[in-house]
Parts: C-alpha cells; structure tokens; sequence
C-alpha cells in the first residue's frame, strides 16, 4: 500500500480533521463533531500503510524503546503501535482501553524523565511515521502532524513559505511534547511562546463509554472544544489524549498568503561564544558574571528593543568541564548587530577581574536551526530540574551554586544553565494558555549528565541537593510569583511530588501551572473522565 507522503498531505488540506466541516474557522469549530473510530487508511480516501505493530521478539523494538535521550529510562511495552493515521490512532487506543492497557505516547522525540517510559506502560504508541507538514488553505494555517520533529518543521516551513514557529533549538525534539508544554527557544524574545501561534489541535481522546474518538478543537471563540485546544497550550503532553495534528497560524495573521500567517526568521544569525576558564576564576568572578547576566535581561524584559531577537544562554558548568561560557545569538541583518553583542558581552563581563575569550561568526539560520547542540555522546544519562526566574538570584543562591560547580572532586557533567526568555512572552496574560509563566525573565536548568549506570544514585543525590539548598529559603522549590515563577513541566521533576525534596507545602501541580491548574483539571475530567492518558506528572481530574 502506498504511503501517504508530505506532497500527499498537502493534497488533503482539511482531510484528516475527524469528520470536521469545512468553511469559515467559525463555522469549522461550531459544526466539529467527535468522530467514531475509523478503519485505518480511510482518510482522505488515500492508502495508507497498515499500523505496524512490534513486539519485544522483533528486532525493531530495541530501535523504538532505546530513542529516549535519557538513557536512565528505556521503555518496556509488551506492544508498540507505529500508526501513520489519526484513524490508526483511534484504533490502537480503542485496542488498549478495551484490553485494560496502560498506554502512553511518543510522538517523535524525547522525555527528559521516565514519564513515557514507565515500567506500568503496556501499549506504547509511536507517532513518529505522521510527520507530515503542509498547508490547510481551509483553515489559513499549516498542518503539522504530531510525530514530526522540530527540525522537520523549520525545514519544510522555511524552504516552502519562508516561515517559521517561535520553538526549540533542539531539532531532534519532538513537536507533540514541545508544544503542548508550552515550549520555548530562539525567537521566543521577539515572537512570543510557541503556544502564542497555535491555531488547532486534532487530539484522539477516550469518552466516560470507553470509546475512542477523535476531534479537532480551535482558539476560535465560538468553538464548543476550545477549552481542550486551551489545554494544549502549556498543559503538558500525554495528559488529555494523542495530538495527531497541530495547525499554526500567528494571532494577529491576517489574508490567504501562507507567506504571512507565520513569523519570518532571521536569514542569518551572528553569533558569538564567550568563555571563562575555571583556572581563573575566583568566586568573586563568579558571582560578577552571573549578577551581571540577571541583571541584564531585567533590564530588557520587554519588547520592542534593539534586543528582541538576542537568545543567549549563560552555561555554568561545574570545574571539571573546564570553563563557564555565553553563547548568544543576534538577527544577523541588523546593520549594527556586532555591536549590539559586543555590548552585551561587556555587560556581562563588566567588573570580571578574569579573562575571557569571544568567538564570532555568521550562519545562515536554518543552518544553525539544524545543528544538535544537545548531543552528549556517552554521558547519556541524566537528571533535570527546572526553575522559571522573575528576578536574580540572592547571594546565598550564587553562593550555593558556587560551592557546588567549583567542587573539584565531582566528576559528572553538572551545572545550570540559564536561557533568555520573556519580552514578547510577556505581553500575554496569564490565563490566556495554559503556559502561565508569563512575566519571567530567564529560564533555569540544573542538570547533570554521566556515564556509568552504577553511579545513578550518586549523582541524582548531587542534584537533588544543589537544589534543594538552592531553594532552601522557600522549601527546596522555586515558588511561583516571588523571585522565582514555579518550574517548566517540559523540564519534568518527580521530585517536586516528593515531601523529602519539596518542604514548602506548596502543591508540586502549583509550581507547574499555577492558577490555571483548576481550570486543566475541569478540561480533564470532561475530556479523560476514565483517565486513559496520565503519568507521574499528569492533571487530576477535579472531582
């Protein structure tokens, strides 16, 4: 049977939208109807390749379960489901639900934790093979299927419309988690959070029968599912069904030109890498550099600068991997864009006692949107925790950070990393997603990364308690609204469900959404009433 292919997919513009009516975005969103289970290849009335189904005697199975890039947690399904339809999608859940399976998702990328690869999964369903992009003149928005990856949407969206989505800068991450937990990256600054330009979501759910549907739900006002578009903007995958469809449109997009319903990205970056040797830096330079960095991007948390399009990531690896470093990048178009960055270098390094050196050059953009910065060749194993900042961190924090990175006999690859964020994400409320962080500055990453299996603990303890006394002045957690804005559920920590870790009797779900919490949690109980889709990070149903 012959596959269904990205050009195909441009044919079947509206196609696979789950018995959705065509017409004005109002009229689609008023007349969508959920849709019964349908036999696989009948979309669009194309042939399709049948569901593949792999178990743990193919030899395709250790491909499909090894693709995480934690290597801590490898998936153990009895059945792996590779679907290439909403239809085959709607099918393999009806199997599970009527079977009494445990299923989760893959929609193409990679978990940081072990939340897709939960040893109590029993059905796991891979997207990865609906990775087609086109455009739906219907609904003036580009269609891209849940299994496609970042960097197959900045490829097909920039050679074929010039266009792009404000996400990532990793382009093995997978489109389905990204944007569903409200995903950040380069263009956050001057276009706003990816979730911003999300128009529709076509999501495979289970009804309180038991029954397996599909629907296509939309911003539109008018829209009776908008409430479960809403949940996929920031809500976090895996939560209220399988997403086998996303459209984009920007907010404010206006005509029929694809050309313009989307943000345009640099045609090239200028970027530049400062670095810090460890061997010469005292604390005092330490603490210079990263008070200098936070204080910078408060004083330039709004839009409409010479800066919107800087994205720059201060990288404060610990002593055994030999320096701390910036990395930034600037539209390369700007008549005065070396300037622009060698101004803010010599904000950062203002005071710094210690040399540095700075690296610079140009690039085309989707050149750059290509590249895997986050290869970590054998140190593959991992622990994460996040942190939204509202402000700089106190003495006592850098201090903490300090004593930890500079500890001489800590051999793992371990640090923070503190990535730009806010201007344009600012100038929407809070409540408008699900992505309630909206006035913060910077985005936190404290990880660490090894090799040896047999040094799991020894190294999760090492994080867990840099944390911890990080944020020992409000209960080992960055809480929301003070200094800090809670934390990013694309950066998923089990440990904040844990009283031994999170002290601050302040509701792990509060630290990842906030107020919208309730409101996820009555989008749950209308559109997972049986709880088919959940994990250890998961919304609860109110009750």
């Amino acid at each position: 049977m012959a596959r269904l292919t990205r050009r195909g997919f441009l044919g079947t513009a509206g196609g696979v939208g789950g018995a959705v009516a065509l017409g004005t975005p109002g009229a689609q969103a008023a007349q969508a109807e959920e849709a019964a289970p349908r036999a696989a290849g009948d979309e669009a009335g194309r042939a399709l390749v049948d569901t593949v189904t792999v178990t743990a005697s193919d030899p395709r199975y250790l491909d499909l379960t090894q693709r995480g890039y934690n290597a801590r947690f490898t998936a153990e399904p009895d059945t792996i489901r590779l679907a290439h339809s909403t239809g085959q999608v709607v099918a393999a859940v009806q199997e599970a639900v009527t079977a009494g399976a445990r299923i989760a998702v893959r929609s193409g990328g990679h978990c940081l934790d072990g939340l897709l690869d939960d040893p109590g999964v029993r059905v796991l369903i891979d997207l990865s093979e609906m990775n087609a992009i086109g455009y739906d003149a219907s609904r003036r928005a580009f269609s891209v299927q849940g299994g496609a990856t970042l960097g197959q949407v900045y490829r097909t969206l920039y050679l074929e419309w010039g266009v792009t989505i404000p996400a990532g800068d990793c382009p093995t991450v997978g489109v389905g988690g990204h944007v569903t937990g409200g995903g950040y990256g380069p263009l956050n600054r001057k276009y706003g959070a990816v979730v911003d330009h999300l128009y529709a979501v076509e999501v495979v759910y289970v009804d309180s029968t038991g029954t397996a549907r599909s629907v296509v739900a939309t911003r539109e006002a008018d829209d009776p599912h908008r409430e479960l578009w809403w949940a996929h903007t920031g809500g976090g995958g895996g939560q209220f069904g399988i997403v086998t469809t996303f459209w984009f449109r920007s907010p404010d997009a206006t005509g029929t030109d694809p050309a313009g319903l989307l943000p345009k990205p640099p045609h090239s970056l200028l970027k530049t890498s400062t670095s810090w040797k460890w061997t010469d830096l005292t604390e005092a330079d330490f603490t210079r550099i990263v008070r200098n960095h936070n204080a910078w991007h408060a004083a330039h948390n709004t839009p409409g600068t010479d800066y919107d399009t800087l994205n720059s990531a201060l990288l404060l690896y610990n002593y055994v991997q030999g320096a701390v470093s910036l990395t930034a990048q600037l539209d390369g178009s700007l008549p005065d864009s070396r300037q622009l960055l060698d101004s803010y270098i010599a904000a950062i390094a203002e005071g710094v006692g210690a040399p540095h050196t700075t690296t610079a050059h140009s690039t085309p953009w989707l050149k750059e949107s290509l590249k895997d910065h986050y290869d970590t060749g054998l140190y593959n194993r991992g622990k994460f925790k996040g942190a939204y900042l509202r402000k700089g961190w106190s003495d006592a924090q850098l201090a903490v950070l300090y004593r930890n990175l500079s500890d001489r006999t800590y051999t793992g690859h371990g640090g923070a990393i503190l990535f730009s964020y806010g201007a344009q994400v600012t100038t929407v409320a809070p409540d408008a997603t699900a992505l309630a962080q909206r006035d913060s500055m910077l985005k936190a990453n404290f990880l660490t990364y090894w090799t040896d299996p047999a040094e799991d603990d020894r190294h999760v303890a090492w994080l867990r308690a840099l944390y911890r006394d990080f944020y020992a002045a409000t209960g080992g957690v960055p809480l929301p609204d003070g200094d800090a804005d809670g934390s990013y559920i694309n950066y998923p920590d089990p440990d904040l469900t844990d009283p031994r870790w999170n002290t601050s009797g302040v509701p792990w779900q509060t630290l990842y959404w906030k107020g919208n919490y309730p409101r996820l949690q009555a989008v749950k109980k209308q559109w997972d009433p049986r709880d088919v889709f959940h994990h250890a990070l998961s919304v609860t149903a109110c009750r």
